[in-house]
């Protein structure tokens, strides 16, 4: 039974590592705004979720608090913690790992922001919240599988709730509001169906996967795979070092994110790519930005490259490109090279 909860290796995951390399940039910066992972069954798309929370540093959270609230950031408290704490409380501290919460395709609207008891709320004036699975995701990964098949209206609230860090519930005139700041990771297989484009959109980044061909790759996973499951204990033990060094990436990279610059040079070619690629509004213009800071500062360094902007746009307009009917869906990364090529040059 213990080794049921032995997490598969983040760093064992053979190949897909523009998927892989997204994942870690959420970690690194969460307010990305998530990603939505596209491709096929079976090309390690959930595994490579639980992994990722495995791999991320226990973080302090108050001890009785449903939400899990942040002892040091008051700004981010419910309001049960922050009533407390200005009572004088002295609020109970713990560690914990970084959750995964799963949403399953049917979950009610309910069952996803909670609940309330109005008549309690109208007969005593006593706000009684039953937590949701928002509630749950709250400083760690809220996973959607399949999301393109869950209501338009389920999705538009998970993602109203990752822009805002906030989840507020409102039933027959009573509000109920507390944090929900949570890393936001979606899956979907295509060919099952597509997100509308305005839900897309909300997603800050997208990678497209597909099953690896080459056959020296494939006899690895099986390999791989069959030693994890064999003996998962001492399959950890073996990748220990590797998760370690991506461990103290993630936290260098955290520490050195606010201390990364864009120059106007590098906003100029963000905002050109935008114009360029014809995408709408501007949104892919303010991820582009943030994903190429948080790429400078993975690969430890303050000031933002060209090469930086490049691997942000292919994670930023995968999804935001318009597309004619039939064409097949990618963003053209050949064109996105060809402007810095042009810029290079310039």
């Amino acid at each position: 039974m213990k080794n049921k909860n032995l997490t598969y290796p983040f760093t064992a995951i053979v190949g897909q590592g523009i998927m892989k390399k997204a994942l870690i940039l959420n970690a690194v910066n969460p307010k990305l705004g998530g990603v939505l992972i596209r491709g096929e069954k079976g090309t390690a798309k959930s595994t490579a979720v639980r992994a990722l929370a495995a791999l991320l540093p226990e973080i302090e959270v108050v001890a009785d608090c449903k939400f899990g609230c942040d002892p040091h950031k008051k700004g981010s408290m419910c309001m049960e913690c922050i009533t407390r704490q200005d009572g004088g409380e002295e609020l109970s501290v713990k560690k914990r790992k970084t959750r995964v919460v799963e949403l399953p395709v049917g979950s009610t609207e309910d069952r996803v922001v909670g609940s309330l008891d109005i008549e309690r709320a109208i007969k005593k004036g006593e706000k009684r919240f039953e937590p949701g699975i928002l509630a749950e995701a709250n400083r760690g990964i809220l996973y959607v599988d399949e999301v393109n098949l869950l209501d338009d209206h389920i999705v538009d609230v998970l993602l109203d709730s990752a822009a805002m860090g906030v989840n507020t519930i409102e039933r027959e005139g009573v509000s109920y509001s507390h944090p929900a700041e949570f890393i936001l990771i979606g899956t979907m297989n295509p060919e099952e169906g597509e997100l509308r484009p305005q839900l897309l959109d909300r997603f800050g980044l997208c990678v497209h996967i597909e099953g690896i061909a080459d056959i020296e790759q494939r006899m690895e996973v099986v390999k791989r795979r069959t030693s994890y499951e064999n003996d998962p204990a001492g399959f950890q033990d073996a990748w220990k070092e590797e998760e370690e060094k991506l461990r103290n990436s993630v936290i260098r990279a955290k520490e050195l994110l606010e201390k990364t610059a864009v120059s106007d040079d590098m906003l100029r070619l963000i905002v050109h790519i935008a114009i360029e690629m014809n995408v709408d509004g501007h949104r892919a213009d303010i991820i582009m930005m943030k994903a190429a800071r948080t790429l400078a500062a993975l690969n430890g360094r303050k000031d933002v490259l060209k090469e930086d902007v490049q691997t942000a746009a292919d994670m930023a307009l995968q999804h935001r490109m318009r597309r004619k009917p039939f064409q097949k869906q990618g963003v053209e990364e050949e064109k996105i090279a060809g402007i810095i090529s042009h810029e290079k040059s310039a």
